[in-house]
């Protein structure tokens, strides 16, 4: 028999009164969810049972194998998934924008941030998504950008959709986007999702509701900022990344 989302919510209750219950008798915050999180169902059945394995020898042979910016240099539209291809894009254009910072508030210069995700239909332009929602021949999804000396970055974009993602009968996971980080080199990555503000599928989601301390869970959701917003063109989002720390934004690595 399927799960239902009652079943989902029932989970998530009984999670979030033992937290609450653990931190009346002076647990401390739990900032980052357990990698197997029952209500993910996915989680469960592959998260790592092992420890973590030890890299030694030269950190230079081990960047060989890990990820790089890509065939060409970052250039000046690369941060605009809007004009990318030779139409225009449908849906709600948005600029989003904040700070990459450490744990004492210091802008953290030059990192690469990617961005991806589902079009304004809810769909991502890869072979694994095949849910009935179209396509956009003029929206990929996906940007990149470096930050500035003072840590910001910017992207003008298209607001995602929500869509479904079958964890349970009717489940839909909000709208957000994806961002990935990279620390001075390419085998620090740190992968995490930015949220809108006002979402009503927040409470339905068990990959948001991972992050059970209601602080740490706020730390995803942009706030509307109307300073961004650019006159007859897009509405403005804020949201600063915070690499470490007690204010640190939740990062995937984190769940799995």
């Amino acid at each position: 028999m399927a799960l239902t989302q009652s079943d989902i919510d029932s989970e998530l209750a009984h999670i979030r009164e033992s937290y609450g219950k653990a931190r009346a008798e002076g647990a401390p915050a739990t900032d980052h969810p357990p990698r197997d999180f029952p209500p993910y169902r996915s989680s469960v059945l592959r998260h790592p049972e092992q420890p973590l394995v030890a890299v030694h020898g030269d950190p230079e042979t081990v960047e060989l194998h890990t990820p790089v910016f890509g065939h060409t240099d970052i250039t000046a539209i690369d941060n605009d998934l809007t004009v990318q291809h030779q139409g225009e894009p449908l849906g709600e254009r948005i600029t989003v924008s904040g700070r990459l910072l450490d744990s004492r508030g210091r802008p953290v210069r030059g990192q690469l941030i990617e961005l991806w995700q589902a079009n304004a239909s809810g769909r991502y332009a890869h072979l694994r998504d095949q849910h009935p929602a179209p396509l956009d021949p003029n929206f990929t999804g996906v940007g990149r950008t470096l930050t500035g000396d003072d840590g910001s970055y910017h992207f003008t974009t298209i607001k995602p959709g929500a869509y479904p993602w079958r964890n349970h009968e009717n489940a839909w996971r909000p709208a957000h986007l994806h961002f990935s980080v990279f620390g001075a080199a390419f085998t620090q990555r740190l992968v995490t999702q930015m949220y809108f503000p006002g979402d009503p599928l927040f409470a339905y989601d068990p990959i948001l509701q991972s992050v059970t301390d209601d602080s740490a869970r706020q730390r995803l959701v942009a706030r509307y900022d109307h300073a961004l917003s650019r006159p007859e063109w897009s509405l403005g989002y804020r949201w600063d990344i915070v690499l470490d720390g007690p204010s640190a934004t939740w990062i995937e690595e984190g769940r799995r």
